[in-house]
């Protein structure tokens, strides 16, 4: 009989270059407070995954799956690069540092992160296996992701790997990604039923069907949207049938939305990310697509004397994104700069030389009107700082004042406010104290 897979061409995703892209994307859609999550399980809201679908490069794997989209609000929260607040992901300090660092080192840093990471259980995300929300079921998760991650480390770069062909090399050298805590908790797994669907019966748990698909989620999942791996896939329905002799396993047309992974290479990323090469040597951009035959002549950005900026070709994500932080977006491919745009971006936590790195990168040449413009905001973005929390210490009269200000180790923790008051800093605060303490004056 022939398999339905048997005449599926499979699709290949090439993921170096377009993860870099992705990354940027991702940034600026934190930076924008357009990414929701979850505040209990840290996971993408539907419709943040629905438009992390539509930015992507070259879309998600699939259609109508969840996969790079639901994965990449999970590695920057992980990485350290975004972080909850009210809801929605703003970038953290070092967040704001990777959108002008190169991407190549990002990427390895967030993989090496997930590595280590417990945001999230990948397993959780089979969820035709049943019962792994019960006590004492699952494994520890580090020491299983390290399994898989020392199993992807050990890949020849620029090589394909069957999936299978994977799973063999692994129980070989021992990297076993054992999914049940103990053979007593796998019988607390189950598809459909848990008596019947139970996975703890004999040739009812194969390496593949919980270790492999283990490996495949972090791989598919995680792996592949950090362009650590390029992929070959079909459609997940119907692409394995191990575990079709299961109780219950012949009502379902696939075990997880991974099962349609059938090879991986590591690419020139992949092994500097895991550590194979010291430097990040990239491998060779895929092919653009060509222009329409309508398209416009014009390429890239062009920043015109009146302060406007005009993509004819239209711009990247990412590209887009960024300025419409910085500008007022006027059409479907213009924005407008002007100091009210430039001083509210700074105002929501945004950095002035980040766009103009970008333009000066972008543009051929800034026309000295735009250049003022910049600098102008620049210069009024550091004439007024905040410097955080300050206690206010009043004193009695005058004199007490006048005798705290003057002491030497008061004078650098410390500023006097007007006649009978003092700003401290709040950490600095419980020097002061000590230091008021032995010139006679308790603070209460």
């Amino acid at each position: 009989m022939t398999h339905p897979h048997d005449t599926e061409t499979p699709q290949i995703r090439l993921t170096e270059h377009r993860a870099q892209a992705d990354l940027r994307t991702l940034l600026q859609l934190c930076a924008a407070g357009r990414v929701k999550c979850s505040a209990k399980t840290l996971r993408p809201s539907a419709a943040t995954i629905a438009q992390v679908a539509e930015v992507l490069d070259a879309g998600d794997f699939y259609p109508d799956e969840a996969i790079a989209a639901f994965a990449w609000p999970l590695l920057l929260q992980a990485g350290g690069l975004a972080q909850l607040a009210a809801g929605k992901l703003a970038l953290t300090t070092r967040g704001q540092q990777a959108l002008t660092q190169p991407a190549h080192q990002v990427l390895a840093h967030l993989w090496q992160r997930w590595l280590s990471s417990t945001i999230l259980d990948e397993f959780s995300r089979i969820e035709a296996v049943k019962g792994q929300r019960a006590a004492n079921v699952l494994s520890a998760l580090k020491p299983r992701r390290g399994h898989v991650g020392a199993a992807l480390a050990a890949l020849a770069a620029g090589e394909w790997t069957t999936v299978d062909q994977l799973f063999t090399t692994m129980r070989k050298a021992g990297h076993n990604p054992s999914v049940a805590r103990s053979e007593r908790a796998l019988w607390k797994l189950y598809l459909e039923d848990p008596e019947y669907g139970s996975l703890g019966y004999d040739s009812h748990h194969p390496w593949a069907l919980l270790q492999g698909r283990y490996t495949m989620a972090v791989l598919f999942e995680y792996a592949a949207p950090l362009g650590l791996i390029d992929v070959e896939y079909v459609d997940p329905s119907g692409a394995r049938d191990d575990y079709q002799h299961n109780w219950g396993g012949d009502w379902l047309e696939r075990l997880s939305r991974y099962d349609g992974l059938q090879a991986i290479r590591l690419t020139p990323l992949g092994a500097y990310a895991t550590g194979q090469t010291p430097t990040y040597l990239p491998g060779p951009a895929p092919a653009p697509v060509p222009e329409p035959a309508t398209a416009s002549s014009a390429t890239g950005l062009k920043v015109l004397a009146n302060h406007d900026l005009v993509a004819l070709d239209g711009l990247p994500p990412a590209q887009a994104l960024l300025l419409d932080a910085f500008a007022t977006r006027t059409g479907d491919r213009t924005w407008a700069l002007s100091p009210a745009s430039l001083l509210a971006a700074v105002h929501a936590g945004r950095n002035l030389t980040e766009l103009r790195t970008y333009l000066d990168r972008a543009a051929t040449a800034l026309p000295d009107t735009v250049a003022t413009l910049l600098a102008d905001a620049e210069r009024r973005v550091g004439q007024a700082r905040d410097l955080g929390p300050v206690h206010l210490i009043e004193c009695a009269d005058t004199a007490t004042c006048a005798l705290l200000a003057s002491d030497r180790r008061i004078r650098a923790l410390a500023t006097r406010l007007g006649d009978r008051h003092l700003g401290v800093p709040a950490d600095k605060l419980d020097r002061f104290r000590k230091a008021a303490l032995t010139l006679g004056h308790p603070i209460t």
